[in-house]
C-alpha cells in the first residue's frame, strides 16, 4: 500500500515546493510583483440603484491623467464619458471643522444625541 502511495506524496511535496518558489521569485524579482500599470484613483461613486452605479476614476499622474465617468452594472463596466484633467489643477482642502448643512449633518446631530430635545 505504501508504494502506492508514495509516487503522489513525492507529487504534492513537488507542487507544494513550486508554490513556495514561484511566491519567494514573485516577492524578489523586478517587474513581475506589484502594479505596473498606470495610477488608479476612484474619485467618486454614486449609487443609481441595488446593483448599479456611476464611478469616476483619475486614471494617470501628472500631464497625461484622464477622468474616466463608468457605469457599473452587477455583470459590466461600460465607458461612459472620457475627459482630460488639467495639471495644475487646485486641490480643494477639506476643512474637518466647517459646518457641514443638510441632511447628512441632522442625522449625524441626532445620531451624537438621540435623547437631546428636538
Amino acid at each position: 500500500m505504501l508504494q502506492n502511495a508514495m509516487p503522489a506524496l513525492l507529487l504534492l511535496a513537488l507542487m507544494v515546493g513550486m508554490a513556495f518558489a514561484l511566491k519567494w521569485a514573485r516577492r524578489r524579482l523586478p517587474g513581475i510583483a506589484g502594479h505596473s500599470g498606470p495610477a488608479l484613483r476612484v474619485l467618486s461613486s454614486l449609487s443609481l440603484g441595488p446593483q448599479q452605479r456611476v464611478v469616476t476614476v483619475q486614471v494617470g499622474d501628472g500631464a497625461d491623467r484622464i477622468c474616466l465617468v463608468l457605469g457599473v452594472a452587477s455583470g459590466s463596466v461600460t465607458a461612459l464619458h472620457q475627459m482630460p484633467l488639467p495639471a495644475d489643477l487646485p486641490a480643494v482642502p477639506v476643512d474637518p471643522s466647517a459646518p457641514v448643512t443638510g441632511f447628512a449633518a441632522r442625522l449625524s446631530q441626532l445620531m451624537k444625541a438621540p435623547h437631546a430635545p428636538r
